[in-house]
């Protein structure tokens, strides 16, 4: 399974990149019962925004060349050549297509604690040796994961990260939002993102900063960026 999905993997140190087939972007709605629908945004428009998290993240690894990056969205040709000029490798999977793929509308965030459901998760998305890659862009989309569900993806990302690897992630900072905003996100520099707001969900829980040490409790460091867009950039160093 492994070798046919990495067929995927783009390879930096080559020139342009080709374009590679994005998969489906679902947009059903996907709520718990009780929760609002999700709500999709409708030609939306894209949004430069400042990152520190991601500034802190190339300044890590800009000195190193021929790294293995993990892209938790679908793939981006703008993510794709800015990290393959950089001489890195970069893969790209759409987490949150899969989640949707596999756990029904009607019952999202209870359904994730199916064992069966939530090991087809971790082997899709994360099937990958042990300690094979260098960095990880999650974005936003560990706030659609339920636990323990969520316990074991940042156990599996810390299984395939290499000791020292950085984690890049983003949560809504507002505790009390029945919906946070997910975004596309697209790198433009080193420092800089192109938002794309795609639809307002429910998130599987409040991510306080207290929640968020104990998710990567095995992590050597979590870092915080606050920020005045209610966005909290976490990096976590494995």
């Amino acid at each position: 399974m492994f070798k046919e999905r990495f067929k995927a993997l783009i390879r930096g140190g080559s020139g342009n990149p080709p374009p590679v087939p994005a998969r489906r972007v679902s947009t059903a709605a996907s709520s718990p019962a009780g929760t609002p629908r999700r709500i999709a945004n409708r030609q939306a428009e894209s949004c430069p925004r400042t990152s520190r998290g991601l500034e802190q993240f190339f300044l890590v690894i800009r000195d190193t060349p021929g790294l293995s990056i993990l892209d938790f969205s679908a793939a981006s040709q703008a993510n794709i050549t800015f990290i393959t000029n950089l001489g890195h490798r970069i893969y790209a999977e759409d987490f949150l297509d899969c989640l949707d793929s596999t756990f029904p509308e009607d019952d999202f965030f209870e359904s994730q604690s199916h064992p069966v459901k939530a090991q087809q998760v971790l082997d899709q998305c994360l099937d990958f040796p042990p300690e094979h890659f260098d960095g990880a862009l999650v974005w936003d989309l560990l706030q659609y994961v339920a636990p323990p569900l969520l316990t074991e993806v940042a156990d599996r990302l810390y299984q395939v990260l290499r000791p020292n690897a950085y984690v890049l992630a983003y949560f809504s900072s507002e505790e009390r939002a029945p919906l946070v905003q997910n975004h596309v996100y697209r790198i433009a520099d080193a420092k800089t993102l192109l938002l794309t707001p795609r639809c307002q969900r429910p998130p599987s829980q409040r991510f306080t900063t207290r929640s968020l040490e104990k998710i990567f409790a095995r992590y050597q460091q979590v870092k915080f960026f606050l920020t005045r867009d209610n966005i909290r950039e976490v990096l976590v160093r494995r």
